[in-house]
């Protein structure tokens, strides 16, 4: 019975656990990518790779939160159009980076998704207080939507999430703190459906130019949409600030080395 190579098995075990906890906490991306660079694909390459890898597994964590979707149809649909739009805005500039530019960048943009992750709590509970003690509507979802920041904050945020994406999901929780909500399985369900259409239009884009390396997206695909659909169970169990921190630990490491390794 043939074998998958060890980088492969590795690739996959990594996306294993990427899945689970993109749909529990969010960061997985600081797992699976700075492991591709380590196996020595090419930066750029490695980023669209990775990024075809988690729109399905983005599909697959909805199934754990679809009762939460229930009555918030407007967030879903108004959303969904900055989501896309800036999403392939976003892999559109990575496609246009030049490759030393990009290479160069990597360390940076992993330690500044690490930092995101870290400053999750402080921001959202940052965001909470700005809003002004916005009482909660009992649902856990604001009964007057200020569509307009909504709309301009998630198009920024999507434009980031096309071309890198770490620690995006957290930008996504604290906006949706921002604007009033408290319901935090409800905030993860729409981070969840954005975040499919981040990583999809991106992803579809680099299929199309050609720019993905399918023997790493497919593994790291299968894995993704495992770890989701394990997640569900998971998330019972584990409380996402214990996830966060191994997620961070993890991404302090990868920084680090890809710095050193730079040198």
């Amino acid at each position: 019975m043939p074998q998958l190579p060890p980088d492969l098995l590795a690739l996959f075990a990594a996306a294993t656990l990427a899945g689970a906890v993109n749909a529990i906490a969010g960061g997985g991306s600081l797992i699976t990518f700075p492991l591709l660079v380590w196996l020595g694909r090419e930066p750029l390459l490695a980023n669209a790779t990775n990024t075809v890898s988690l729109a399905p597994g983005a599909v697959a964590a909805l199934t754990g939160f679809r009762r939460e979707l229930a009555g918030i149809g407007p967030w879903v649909a108004l959303l969904s159009i900055p989501s896309i739009l800036g999403g392939l805005l976003g892999g559109w500039l990575l496609l246009r980076t030049p490759a030393p530019l990009f290479d160069w960048l990597v360390p940076w943009l992993l330690a500044a998704g690490t930092a995101l992750l870290a400053l999750a709590d402080p921001i959202t509970r940052l965001v909470r207080r700005r809003a002004g003690g916005t009482a909660d509507p009992g649902d856990g979802v604001p009964p007057h939507p200020r569509w307009v920041q909504a709309i301009t904050y998630q198009f920024l945020v999507s434009v980031y999430g096309g071309y890198f994406g770490g620690g995006m999901g957290i930008m996504m929780l604290a906006g949706l703190a921002f604007l009033g909500f408290t319901a935090i399985h409800r905030m993860i369900a729409l981070r969840n459906v954005y975040g499919m259409w981040i990583n999809g239009v991106a992803a579809a884009y680099f299929i199309l130019r050609g720019r993905v390396v399918w023997s790493d997206a497919l593994v790291l695909t299968v894995g993704q949409v495992i770890g989701a659909l394990l997640s569900a169970r998971m998330a019972r169990g584990l409380r996402p600030g214990v996830v966060r921190a191994m997620v961070i630990a993890i991404g302090v490491a990868m920084s680090a080395s890809l710095f050193l390794r730079g040198r």
